[in-house]
């Protein structure tokens, strides 16, 4: 009994149909079905034989179904089948097969292209790992900060050193230039924040406050204010002329390791080894929104320099943000698989992550494809262990990166001229299975 239950669920519909060889001029009439008859025009072959596409040879490979005898179920819309054929909408057993699934073109944007990049010049001068940098707003020189205590300034044209500060006791993680005066700010792992006047070139104030080392450090693109955030879990808001310390931004749970600011509301964003990335409203001193995307540390974060939506990256992913609400827009599409030290983005839309593994992969900000990856060459002497990037940045052109290495160098790099989209042609697939968190 339940054999004969089974034949009739699943084969009731075509169990009494005729297997002869459906003819041009007239078809056979179907067996037990009395006057019924079916011309083979009305006939349809399902896929499954080579030979489904001769009507002659129909019958003898294929089940032939009659339209008047189709069964009707929920969905009754007609499919087109790789034979030309029209298949009932249930029979759900050949909905999913490739030849009659309808295909859809990608909403995904597709990539620009872009030139890769390559490595043109290789600085050495650090005695120890090159932790920070930063640009002159008149794109002239550069400045490092390092494990060996000191800053260099460098010549952004030539490479050359043009000056050697020191001052620091522990290695200087952070740093940022001013573009409305003559300062300089840096922090570091001494807990000291320090405001150089370059004219003079020494220390004329010091930000006494934090509990633990500094590691991140940001200048307010309008008012006169300066961001540090450290292990001591806060983001301390300093009045860069009167070294009174205006707010204490507390609320993440470990170091913060990453920070940024802009002109309008949220004036801060921070990024912590908690895993979170919190808005701060100034005015008050308290958290706008906190984001809870990423599983790992958000030790970099990047701003677009022209649209209103910035990059965190962690060892999980990079995720893309936008701003002022902080709503999640998409994943970049690679993995890095690797700690990510550092990000930049140009107005170009060309991306930077560097790894700790000494990787440096190159994105388009719209899509999220990743167009290159380059791995370090740490100089001759180094240690393979020592192939890490630490921070990065582009020049005030957005045509030159800089990148602080784990091999006491300094790299700078720039596009390919040579390259042409034939060259370097864009091999990108849009995603298919996208997550959404």
């Amino acid at each position: 009994m339940r054999i004969n239950y089974k034949i009739r669920a699943e084969y009731g519909a075509v169990r009494n149909l005729s297997t002869q060889p459906a003819h041009e001029n007239s078809g056979p009439a179907l067996e037990d079905q009395g006057d019924q008859a079916v011309t083979s025009s009305e006939l349809v072959a399902l896929p499954g034989s080579q030979d489904s596409k001769n009507p002659h040879k129909a019958g003898q490979n294929a089940i032939v179904v009659a339209p008047s005898l189709q069964p009707k179920g929920i969905n009754d819309v007609g499919l087109p089948s790789a034979t030309g054929a029209v298949v009932s909408g249930s029979f759900d057993r050949f909905q999913s097969t490739a030849s009659i699934m309808e295909r859809l073109p990608s909403k995904w944007p597709r990539p620009i292209w872009h030139p890769p990049w390559k490595n043109y010049r290789v600085i050495s001068g650090h005695l120890g790992w090159v932790r920070s940098i930063a640009f002159d707003p008149s794109n002239t020189w550069f400045c490092t900060g390092s494990a060996d205590r000191t800053i260099k300034i460098w010549d952004v044209a030539s490479g050359r050193l043009k000056l050697t500060l020191t001052g620091h006791i522990e290695q200087i993680r952070g740093l940022a230039v001013s573009k409305n005066h003559t300062y300089m700010f840096s922090a570091g792992d001494d807990k000291q924040v320090k405001c150089w006047d370059l004219e003079q070139n020494k220390v004329i104030r010091s930000y006494h406050g934090h509990l633990s080392g500094v590691y991140c450090l940001a200048v307010h693109p309008t008012l006169d204010i300066l961001l540090t955030g450290g292990r001591d879990s806060v983001c301390r808001v300093w009045d860069i002329r009167s070294k009174t310390q205006i707010f204490a931004l507390s609320g993440h749970e470990n170091t913060v390791c990453s920070v940024f600011t802009r002109p309008t509301d949220p004036q801060v964003v921070t990024g912590s080894h908690d895993t979170t990335i919190k808005f701060w409203d100034l005015r008050a001193g308290k958290t706008m929104v906190t984001l809870t995307h990423h599983k790992k540390s958000v030790r970099a974060m990047a701003m677009h320099p022209k649209e209103q939506s910035f990059a965190s990256a962690s060892a999980d992913n990079i995720k893309k943000f936008n701003l002022p609400k902080g709503e999640f827009l998409h994943n970049m599409l690679s993995q890095q698989k690797t700690i990510i030290n550092a990000m930049a983005v140009n107005e170009d839309g060309v991306m930077a992550t560097a790894g700790d593994n000494g990787s440096l992969w190159f994105w388009d900000w719209k899509s999220g494809h990743n167009f290159q990856q380059s791995q370090t060459i740490v100089q001759p002497g180094s240690l393979d262990s020592e192939a890490g990037i630490y921070a990065l940045s582009y020049d005030i052109t957005g045509t030159r990166l800089v990148t602080c290495e784990a091999d006491k160098t300094i790299k700078m790099w720039k596009q390919d001229e040579m390259a042409t989209p034939e060259t370097h042609p864009l091999n990108f697939k849009p995603p298919k299975d996208l997550r959404r968190f």
